[in-house]
């Protein structure tokens, strides 16, 4: 199992910058190929040491978070880890170092929160970016603003061969839409 460390390296190497939010098959293999162990291992609790300090909690969040959707892509595991990544989100941002860190950490410490599905959640979340990571705050909008729409994640049910509706289905040929 690599450690946190090893993860943030990874996660905020200046090469893999432009990669974060791709749909990339080969980042995705790099990931798999690195970190695969770290994240079974993560999915059972057992990176629970990383969370002495703030920046290992983090490295956990990248894990159960960003790492699930690189990993699982088009696969329910995919999102199996969201409501433990944002329980940890929910309690990274209380530690009292949080503020200090590099906007790119918090931005990634506070990701859980736009993923979730739930319209309380995105409440919580607008001011969050709007203090933390201002720069994906328009993303948080556009994730609450779907949310405040569908109750979920149409694009989701889509990936995961699930039968749309026919709002659905005219709502995803929207530019935006998927994430």
């Amino acid at each position: 199992m690599k450690t946190a460390q090893d993860v943030l390296d990874f996660w905020f190497a200046p090469e893999h910058a432009d990669k974060l939010f791709d749909k990339d098959p080969t980042f995705d293999q790099k990931i798999r190929d690195a970190f695969f162990e770290t994240w079974e291992a993560a999915c059972e609790g057992l990176c629970y040491t990383w969370r002495d300090t703030t920046k290992g909690r983090i490295a956990e969040i990248i894990v159960l978070d960003q790492f699930s959707r690189n990993l699982m892509r088009q696969d329910p595991r995919s999102y199996s880890q969201d409501t433990m990544a944002l329980v940890l989100s929910q309690e990274v941002i209380e530690q009292p170092d949080f503020a200090d860190l590099p906007e790119n950490y918090k931005h990634f410490a506070i990701m859980p929160f736009m993923h979730s599905e739930s319209q309380g959640i995105h409440e919580l979340a607008v001011p969050l970016f709007e203090k933390h990571a201002s720069g994906a705050l328009d993303y948080e909008i556009q994730h609450k603003e779907i949310i405040d729409q569908f109750g979920y994640y149409p694009h989701r049910k889509k990936e995961l061969g699930e039968e749309l509706t026919a709002e659905e289905e005219a709502f995803l040929q929207n530019d935006g839409t998927s994430f």
